[in-house]
């Protein structure tokens, strides 16, 4: 075979896939920009194809046992020959004592197809008349492939950035028990998810959270799987005006005043349900930034619709997939993210909506930073109160329950520092602590004094 790559022809691909194979660091480490295209025969292509999939859905090495099984499933019999004898050579290769240094050049390997591939389709858009940004946009994202400049955090030399200001840089919520919990609202990289049963007004909730974000200045990106733009953005014209969305044509001028008073932005994108993955959101955010659109946070409504990318089968896998990557994406833009999750049907006559009645994968609720649950049973609706209930919050207490006004006529949202139900009770537990501890060394301060 003639090498296409020159020093990075057939044997060192080959080693490379015995790499991936054996070394589940270096698998991780190149994740993100090993792409099967960067292989030269297809029979290459098809086995590390099977290699990223294998982990995307267990999160480890793929063996040769699992290869014996895939191949098995090919037909055609002449690609089928080829990867076997591939895999044979991967086999040989796997107790090499050069995978190290194979493994040290293959971050130049990829950088350098990826940039073959981003000259190859800038040829393309040049032939197709596009535009030069679009070329510059790619070919800067390939020379950056795989670049990582920050080498983390340094314990020692950084103490200062631990203990400012803006060591947590958060975006508030508006409202100030849940602020006071979170320490001020989600910070860069972190994850707030809303669990609610279908009906009960979890777009509002999020509405609301961009509403309240954009009056404390900030710029939001709001991603609709569900409802149009205009329909999004009628929602947060009622959080502003407190005029309910069917009377809104009536007092476009109101509308206008309130926009008038805002110092924060917002960018509303629709997706039909299914049709974007967090790869789409991130390319998306990409191009927006590029073009000079401030973003300092991002809410999407929901996370359980969009479509995974991992190609998992099974659907508590498909959506914990989709729950880490897009607390990944939080993390890629340093960004905080709201978003919303399903609640099962028996959830709809619960006081207190909890843990356990989050629909199909509990991963959701491992990977956020912040979940909280909206309890609205058919008296609720009708007198236009809610509770909300805290789950899992990163930055301090949780298992509390706040009493709520919720109006989903005119988006007009309370949430009242009053615990109530299972909160309560959680509170009194937590007061009990707090005497207890105050006791506690109080009586030892006592027995001090009399020794002495």
């Amino acid at each position: 075979m003639t090498d296409k790559l020159q020093n990075f022809g057939h044997t060192f691909q080959i080693k490379s896939i015995a790499s991936l194979m054996k070394n589940q660091t270096f698998l991780e480490q190149i994740h993100d920009i090993l792409d099967e295209k960067h292989y030269d025969s297809d029979s290459l292509k098809w086995i590390v194809k099977e290699c990223k999939k294998y982990y995307d859905e267990y999160r480890k090495c793929i063996t040769l046992d699992v290869f014996r099984v895939k191949t098995q499933e090919i037909e055609n019999d002449v690609l089928k020959v080829a990867i076997v004898e591939n895999l044979k050579e991967v086999f040989r290769h796997l107790e090499s004592p050069d995978l190290d240094f194979i493994e040290d050049k293959a971050l130049d390997f990829f950088k350098n197809q990826t940039l073959k591939s981003a000259i190859v389709q800038s040829v393309e858009i040049m032939e197709a008349k596009g535009d030069f940004e679009q070329i510059k946009r790619l070919v800067d994202d390939a020379l950056n492939a795989g670049t990582e400049r920050n080498i983390g955090h340094e314990y020692i030399e950084h103490i200062e950035d631990r203990y400012s200001e803006t060591a947590r840089e958060t975006v508030p919520t508006g409202w100030d028990v849940i602020d006071d919990l979170t320490q001020g609202g989600l910070g860069g990289g972190e994850l707030g998810v809303i669990v609610a049963p279908a009906g009960v007004g979890k777009t509002w909730v999020l509405a609301a959270i961009g509403a309240n974000s954009m009056k404390a200045g900030k710029h939001i990106v709001h991603y609709s799987l569900e409802l149009n733009e205009s329909y999004v953005g009628l929602r947060y014209d009622s959080i502003f005006t407190g005029i309910a969305n069917q009377n809104l044509k009536y007092h476009k001028d109101d509308v206008q005043s309130e926009m008038d008073k805002l110092k924060g932005d917002l960018v509303i994108k629709y997706y039909p349900t299914k049709s974007a993955s967090v790869n789409t959101l991130s390319a998306h955010l990409k191009r927006i930034t590029t073009l000079g659109t401030q973003v300092d946070m991002v809410v999407v409504d929901y996370a359980d619709i969009l479509k995974d990318t991992g190609g998992s089968r099974e659907v508590r896998h498909a959506l914990g997939n989709i729950y880490e990557d897009l607390r990944g994406l939080a993390g890629e833009f340093q960004i905080p993210i709201w978003t919303a999750s399903q609640a099962n049907r028996s959830a709809l006559d619960e006081d207190v909506i909890e843990a356990q009645k989050v629909s199909e994968s509990y991963q959701k609720i491992m990977t956020a930073d912040f979940v909280m649950s909206l309890s609205r049973k058919v008296e609720d609706k009708i007198g236009n109160t809610g509770r909300f209930h805290v789950i899992k919050n990163r930055f301090g207490p949780d298992g509390m329950t706040f009493p709520s006004k919720i109006n989903t006529n005119t988006g007009k949202m309370e949430i009242f520092e009053g615990n109530s139900i299972g909160g309560k009770e959680q509170q009194t537990k937590i007061d009990n602590r707090d005497n207890l501890m105050k006791k506690m060394l109080s009586n030892r301060y006592e027995d001090l004094m009399t020794d002495e």
